[in-house]
């Protein structure tokens, strides 16, 4: 049933912390944040009791790390035509890196 993505585009596969997910196409130039008030504003049916207040609290993680707002899909060499599993979860804040280059919590 998966229908044909795009050659432009990138497919991103977002898993919530409950495990559900949903699939957007993008493109290579749209940034984290831009990615992450498309599916505010898209917020999927199934995923209604999970809704946030605003796009702002979104963070994408992608191998295990938080993307900030301005990094884009072509930074991250992603594959169009494809699919990309990240992980979208709400978060007011990032954590900082220390001086170890630990994450503070």
């Amino acid at each position: 049933m998966s229908s044909r993505i795009p050659s432009d585009k990138v497919n991103l596969r977002l898993i919530l912390v409950s495990g559900k997910t949903k699939e957007f196409a993008f493109s290579p130039n749209d940034s984290a944040a831009e990615i992450a008030q498309h599916v505010f504003d898209n917020w999927p049916q199934e995923w209604s009791d999970e809704a946030v207040s605003k796009a702002e609290i979104l963070r994408l993680i992608y191998q295990g790390r938080f993307l900030h707002g301005n990094v884009t899909l072509g930074a991250l060499q992603l594959p169009l035509g494809k699919t990309t599993v990240m992980h979208l979860v709400p978060r007011e804040n990032l954590p900082e890196p220390n001086s170890q280059g630990e994450l503070c919590h």
